[in-house]
């Protein structure tokens, strides 16, 4: 009886443990960091890649704009938070009819102010696939969730009103678009369709969409302008406009509401609403729960044990950021609209997506898909390949399917070589090695729409071996070089070695603009002097000469497939000396250049030209410096609440996916696009780390990385093994990781100064090619 009741005590003590228990999609915190944050960056509803990102704006058309996790209202809730696109925003509203949306400093309803409403922040809920919030204006208690296509809204008032659901298509944001044209239909009582044809600069695009009710609509009408149209069953023009659909609500009732949107076509777009929602037959509660089990099975691939509360919620909101902002634009049927205005056709299963420019993007987002999604990196490959069959070049996002020119050079180049070296080949390799070499023997064009298709500049660096500052910025040679690094390598793992002799010559490029004078990366004039009216912190650019988003301080030290290069050239007492001195600058800083103001500090971790600085130390004999920085990262540019996400750009999951490498405690300076793709090892912050490996693509099952004794003190490597055996090197192959295995790691509080520090112990450069291996 004793050892019963015994039994039955432990057991009370230990279920609500076990029920409290979190997975990792819980840790997910669409919420963190949306507080100075960009408009691709927002804490609404989505799936992976969404079409639709369902999320709450409240500001108006300013730099960073879309959410702002400390103004206290809301002014609409719209489908399109992709980079340079937005479109139909959605706000209940009740009493009189207002059209105006109102300025983001004035949320008290009224025609003064705007429909715009201020909400009960403590209502106001996130996570993976789901948001809500209680409007001020009417008590509107708002729920959105989504399928990839489609949104699902479910409004519920709790007392009797006049309720009106806005349908603004004017939505303001970072790159405000012009409506060209525009009409909404109410097709039944039920069920509204529309389009908005809009353009930004030289993306032009019309979203059409389709919107139905699980209630008839009583009153239905519009707005062009100031104008309203009541009584009138469709609503035609340009410029600021929109719809209502009325209703009159019961105490308590609930309203249901189901969108979908198309690049195509209004049919496409009620193809996408039938196709993902009629499954779940107006079940607001079957399709939240259906994105957080999809959110659930991408954020389970890696399982992390130890570390503290606050660091899982870092890992796994960061985790959740490398999948979200980046945009499927082909249809659930395959039909998409490509870079010429053509309606084409594509498998299904392979989407074509969009999305900013991939600028450096071998530091982060393309390291964490290859190795836990590599089906994901193989449907970027085939979306690169099919914009280059319809449009004639490979593209640097696309946004909207269309050539932006933003940002410099063409990096999709290492994501598509990188993927080939890590055995995702599930793709027309030939068709892919065409498109690299035409990308990187030919000078790049104005396309029709005014955008940029291919390498600008591109004439002088191939005749010069460098980009003039008469022309642009003599970054972009260190960005070219590193493409042709990566052509490089494709080549010679194709067995072209006429191809891999002419690229592997163009990546030694960089040293052209190498002062060995003062050794740094200067400014070069065409005749091959020197600017004279220069600094190591001068002269940052967006289009004009100098350094793209940078300074020479930190460029000099962009050399992704050749640090060892660089070291030679700079000499390695200078490299430590300054790398180190710049992280003990930069830490005041939290590592991060306040304002977009790039070139006043050297360590600018919130920008992407100095992402791989930390890492660097493997390179330089200090391994325990880059154990040391990188923690130091993670600390400090890095937070865990809406006010602290990302200091700097979070730039579409670069952030999130550079923090979940490197709390794994892994790397890939030359942006794994090596013949032998490796990684250098850094300092993990959990106890255990289990990566699920893909079976399709690689043999090992799981690979687990254990750091014994480790802690925020205990941040040092004192010894490692990997497969059971001694690692005395600070990195190890890629095939040694996707057989399976384990690396395990011994920390302590002091560095291991003979660990991994030997000349002979950094990774492979393209200076000094590494063949050591385990096997």
């Amino acid at each position: 009886m004793k050892r019963l009741l015994l039994y039955v005590f432990m057991s009370s003590c230990i279920l609500p443990v076990i029920a409290q228990q979190k997975e990792p999609v819980d840790y997910a915190d669409p919420l963190l960091g949306t507080s100075e944050s960009r408009w691709m960056l927002n804490p609404g509803a989505t799936m992976p890649f969404g079409m639709v990102q369902l999320s709450p704006d409240n500001q108006g058309g300013v730099w960073k704009s879309g959410y702002e996790y400390s103004l206290n209202n809301i002014g609409g809730f719209s489908h399109i938070h992709s980079w340079t696109m937005a479109g139909l925003s959605v706000m209940p509203t009740v009493g009189a009819l207002n059209t105006r949306r109102g300025p983001a400093d004035g949320p008290t309803t009224g025609w003064t102010t705007g429909y715009r409403s201020r909400i009960y922040k403590e209502t106001e809920k996130a996570s993976p696939g789901y948001y809500a919030v209680t409007l001020m204006n009417g008590n509107i208690l708002t729920e959105l969730t989504s399928t990839t296509r489609a949104g699902f809204f479910r409004f519920t008032t709790p007392e009797e009103e006049e309720l009106h659901i806005l349908l603004d298509l004017d939505v303001p944001f970072e790159n405000t678009a012009e409506i060209l044209d525009a009409k909404i239909t109410k097709v039944t009582d039920r069920e509204i369709e529309g389009y908005s044809k809009q353009k930004w600069s030289w993306n032009e695009y019309i979203v059409h969409f389709v919107v139905r009710f699980n209630r008839p609509v009583e009153h239905f009408g519009g707005w062009i302008g100031k104008e309203i149209l009541k009584g009138v069953k469709e609503v035609a023009g340009k410029g600021k406009m929109g719809a209502f659909a009325d209703f009159k609500s019961k105490k308590d009732e609930v309203i249901l509401m189901q969108t979908a949107i198309s690049l195509v076509s209004i049919e496409q777009a009620r193809l996408n609403l039938e196709t993902e929602m009629n499954p779940f037959n107006w079940d607001f509660e079957a399709v939240r729960n259906n994105a957080k089990k999809v959110w659930s099975g991408m954020l389970s691939k890696i399982q992390v044990q130890g570390g503290t509360e606050e660091e899982k919620r870092k890992f796994y909101t960061n985790m959740y950021r490398s999948y979200v902002a980046r945009t499927t634009w082909s249809d659930v049927n395959g039909k998409y609209v490509d870079v010429n205005e053509k309606v084409q056709q594509v498998n299904p299963d392979s989407p074509v997506y969009g999305c900013d420019a991939l600028w450096n993007t071998f530091w982060n987002l393309n390291q964490l898909w290859a190795l836990v999604n590599p089906d994901i990196t193989s449907k970027w490959v085939k979306s690169f390949l099919e914009i280059y069959n319809t449009g004639g070049w490979l593209p640097k996002g696309p946004a909207g399917i269309e050539y932006s020119g933003i940002m410099e050079a063409s990096h999709e180049i290492a994501l598509i070589a990188g993927a080939y070296q890590k055995g995702i080949r599930d793709f027309d390799v030939e068709n892919a090695f065409k498109a690299m070499i035409h990308q990187q023997t030919t000078p790049g064009i104005v396309t029709p729409e005014k955008g940029y298709a291919g390498n600008k500049f591109f004439e002088s660096y191939m005749k010069l071996g460098y980009v003039p500052t008469e022309e642009g910025q003599v970054s972009n040679t260190l960005e070219y070089a590193y493409d042709d690094w990566c052509v490089s390598q494709m080549a010679k793992a194709l067995g072209k070695k006429k191809e891999y002799e002419q690229f592997i010559k163009r990546a030694g490029n960089y040293k052209n603009v190498f002062d060995t004078a003062t050794k740094y990366i200067r400014m070069k004039h065409r005749d091959g002097s020197w600017v004279k009216e220069w600094n190591p912190y001068c002269c940052t650019s967006f289009s004009g000469t100098g350094y793209l988003e940078g300074n020479a301080w930190q460029y000099s030290f962009f050399n992704p497939h050749d640090v060892q290069g660089i070291l030679n050239l700079m000499g390695k007492d200078e490299f430590n000396n300054r790398l180190e001195d710049g992280f003990k600058r930069s830490a005041r800083y939290n590592f991060n250049a306040e304002g977009d103001l790039y070139d006043r500090i050297p360590i600018n971790h919130g920008n992407q030209p100095n992402m791989q600085a930390a890492w660097l130390f493997n390179y330089s004999g200090k391994p325990w410096l880059t154990q040391h920085y990188t923690r130091e990262i993670m600390n400090r540019y890095y937070g865990s609440t809406p006010l602290h996400g990302w200091l700097g750009d979070e730039d579409e999951g670069q952030m999130g996916a550079w923090y979940v490498m490197t709390a794994m405690g892994l790397f890939e300076t030359d942006g794994g696009a090596s013949v032998k793709p490796f990684y250098e090892i850094g300092s993990p912050v959990f106890e255990k780390t289990t990566i699920a490996l893909d079976p399709v693509y690689y043999p090992g099952k799981t690979f687990v990385i254990e750091a014994h004794n480790v802690s925020d003190k205990n941040r040092y490597i004192q010894s490692a093994t990997l497969d059971g055996k001694p690692l005395t090197k600070p990195w190890f192959y890629h095939a040694d990781l996707v057989d399976g295995g384990s690396l395990v790691l011994e920390m302590g509080p002091e560095p291991n100064m003979a660990w991994g520090s030997k000349p002979g112990d950094a990774p492979p450069s393209m200076s000094a090619a590494t063949k050591t291996s385990k096997k």
